[in-house]
């Protein structure tokens, strides 16, 4: 456990002194069930509520948003460079982002949110915040999830967003695919169907503009190497395999060199990626590219100080979470958050 963490805090320390000029931070984090802690009657929240099995109550949720502008901040704090574009899952409504957005840490940048409420019957969405003097918003769109074989299932939607990026056009898609529940294999072709309609997107956009710069980031509820990811959305894990029209997981070698974002009955895996088109891998004549961290062997880059990390009970040794069941133990979250810089 120690070997994950000192490592990972190696990938998340001085940066600026190595990356070109002007780099920008693309980060996502599953912030594990950001709620506020109103009854909504048309979701089940009711234990996120005060009078429910959780006590969520105002000093517990203000705890909760102070947490994550604290480590928004701190994963600025070695470059100065506050996030260009930031992915969100579980979160409840566009009532937390504005509330998270307002805190001082984050007012200062302006962030704006782009946010829709999607069918979970959980009340969860994922969304997307960005620093407007950094990424020209130009338009969005909540997609459906598509499982051919399940008609009638409901999950989070695939968050897209278009704009750009020192005049480069960018095209961003966040997701939070279907759990395990039921077992890894039975739960497997849910998403591999999300994995299929998101390499579509992707294909399509660059079918119609090939100079777009796609990121695809997200819980995907599967390891780098896992079919839904490899094959699915066809995200190579080695870059010297990436061509034309390809995407590249940066994620692949950090989870082969026994790092993780979450644990689950022991054992590390990797679900938080971000994933990138070829050509931000090769792009030439000055344009944005995939940068690696100085002192990092690695393209992606997890952030995992220690006070991000349970060292007590049951969960000893993993992320620190808001709650273990219903005990409320004041941490943060039950995923660690995941990184790349793009400069030219």
């Amino acid at each position: 456990m120690r070997k994950i963490v000192t490592i990972v805090l190696l990938v998340g320390g001085v940066v600026a002194t190595a990356l070109a000029q002007e780099p920008y931070k693309i980060l996502f984090w599953n912030l594990e069930n950001l709620f506020d802690t109103v009854d909504d009657p048309n979701i089940r929240d009711e234990e996120f509520t005060p009078k429910g099995a959780k006590a969520w109550d105002e000093a517990r949720y203000q705890l909760k948003l102070e947490h994550i502008a604290r480590v928004l901040t701190d994963v600025a704090a070695s470059d100065q460079i506050y996030p260009a574009v930031i992915g969100f899952a579980e979160v409840e409504n566009r009532t937390v982002l504005e509330d998270m957005t307002a805190l001082q840490d984050l007012a200062q940048h302006a962030y704006r949110i782009v946010h829709y409420d999607s069918p979970d019957p959980r009340g969860i969405d994922v969304a997307l915040i960005y620093r407007p003097d950094q990424f020209q918003f130009e338009g969005s769109c909540a997609v459906k999830a598509d499982v051919p074989q399940l008609p009638k299932f409901r999950t989070r939607d695939i968050l897209t967003v278009w704009g750009t990026i020192n005049a480069e056009p960018f095209y961003f898609m966040v997701a939070h695919w279907p759990s395990r529940r039921g077992g890894k294999e039975a739960s497997e072709l849910k998403r591999m169907a999300l994995g299929r309609q998101m390499r579509r997107l992707a294909d399509s956009v660059r079918l119609q503009n090939p100079q777009t710069k796609i990121v695809a980031m997200g819980d995907f509820n599967d390891d780098p190497i896992d079919s839904s990811m490899e094959e699915a959305l066809g995200a190579k894990g080695d870059i010297k395999r990436v061509a034309v029209g390809d995407l590249f997981n940066p994620y692949y070698e950090l989870l082969r060199a026994g790092m993780g974002t979450l644990a689950y009955e022991g054992v590390w895996n990797l679900f938080d990626n971000v994933v990138v088109s070829e050509n931000l891998i090769t792009s030439t004549q000055g344009g944005l590219k995939l940068q690696k961290p100085a002192g990092s062997p690695y393209y992606g880059a997890i952030f995992c100080p220690d006070y991000l990390i349970q060292y007590t009970g049951r969960y000893r040794g993993y992320p620190l979470r808001t709650y273990e069941e219903d005990a409320f133990l004041a941490g943060f979250s039950d995923h660690l958050p995941v990184y790349i810089y793009l400069a030219k």
